[in-house]
């Protein structure tokens, strides 16, 4: 029988240490990285914490499920975002967008009002060079005590992997959209 097969039959060893505060990463190419962020942000409204959602590349335009329902019971959620980048009219203006939103970010952050912020895909506009990773990794780690961070979206930088307390990389082994379906309201979004 593998380790696999068998079922544990002793208490994990782990440490006994309590942080006041920890940063999340999800990455990676598979679909859910997102909507892990989103479930954690609906267990902390549960156990009565300030939550927001900033997210870095939807648009306002488009209607989502997991918007209207944190809204519903409470998350405070900015759509800072113009869209994807393949229907950007103009690239400068994205750019500047993905910027003002990473600075609403980092008030956000500083202030300590919020138990939980979920930065959502904040990794494309790091990558493209659009915000400063250096600038976001200082500001995580500088964050008041309470603050915990949720970073989401695919390739995080190695600066930010670093400094994360939890990295999940979600892996695509298959996914509809490479058959040419289309995202499904209820499923994607």
């Amino acid at each position: 029988m593998t380790d696999h097969e068998t079922p544990p039959t002793e208490t994990p060893s782990t440490g006994n240490v309590r942080e006041p505060s920890l940063v999340l990463i999800n990455t990676g190419d598979g679909k859910g990285k997102s909507t892990a962020a989103f479930g954690t942000a609906m267990r902390a409204v549960a156990r009565g914490w300030k939550v927001v959602v900033i997210q870095f590349l939807k648009s306002g335009d488009w209607s989502v499920g997991e918007e209207k329902i944190g809204r519903q019971i409470g998350i405070e959620w900015w759509v800072l975002g113009d869209g994807f980048t393949w229907d950007s009219d103009d690239m400068d203006e994205s750019q500047a967008i993905a910027r003002e939103a990473w600075q609403s970010a980092k008030v956000k952050i500083e202030s300590g009002r919020y138990d939980l912020i979920v930065l959502d895909e904040v990794t494309y506009p790091i990558n493209w060079g659009w915000v400063d990773v250096a600038e976001v990794v200082s500001s995580i780690r500088s964050r008041p005590e309470k603050v915990n961070i949720i970073l989401t979206g695919r390739d995080a930088p190695e600066e930010l992997v670093e400094i994360a307390d939890t990295v999940t990389e979600m892996t695509k082994i298959k996914h509809a959209f490479d058959r040419g379906v289309m995202a499904r309201r209820g499923i994607d979004y």
